[in-house]
Formats: C-alpha cells, sequence, structure tokens
C-alpha cells in the first residue's frame, strides 16, 4: 500500500502501528500525525536499531496493510 493511503487514514492505521511496535506509546505514534519519516525515527529510537533497519521494518509493516474495506 503506498503510504500517502495510510496517512490519510492515519486513525485507522496508528491501532496497527502500536499492535506491531508495542514499544511505542500512543503519544509517539499520535505526535507523528502519520509522517513516514517521522514513525521511522521514533521505532529507531525505541528498539535503538539503524535507521536501516528500521526503515526496512516500517516498509515490511506497510506493505502488509490492507487497504480498509467500507462496510456495506
Amino acid at each position: 500500500m503506498e503510504w500517502h493511503r495510510i496517512a490519510g487514514d492515519w486513525q485507522h492505521f496508528k491501532g496497527n502501528a502500536l499492535r506491531h511496535w508495542r514499544r511505542l506509546t500512543a503519544e509517539q505514534v499520535d505526535a507523528t500525525a502519520g509522517k513516514r519519516a517521522e514513525l521511522a525515527s521514533e521505532i529507531q529510537q525505541a528498539y535503538r536499531l539503524s535507521s536501516e533497519q528500521a526503515e526496512k521494518q516500517l516498509t515490511a509493516w506497510q506493505q502488509a496493510q490492507k487497504e480498509r474495506q467500507p462496510l456495506k
């Protein structure tokens, strides 16, 4: 999924991010406001990763996200 779609529906996807990266707080994830670089930085700091490792994790998470299906 393209990042602009995740950022555009951040209220939905931030819950997925919190479940995936449990060391991040809701406040940290909220503060990123769906900005990819800021989320990568928070992941890097919380897990003490290199920027490349954080980016790799974020890319894998991004690819695993599914688009929300409208309710019928």
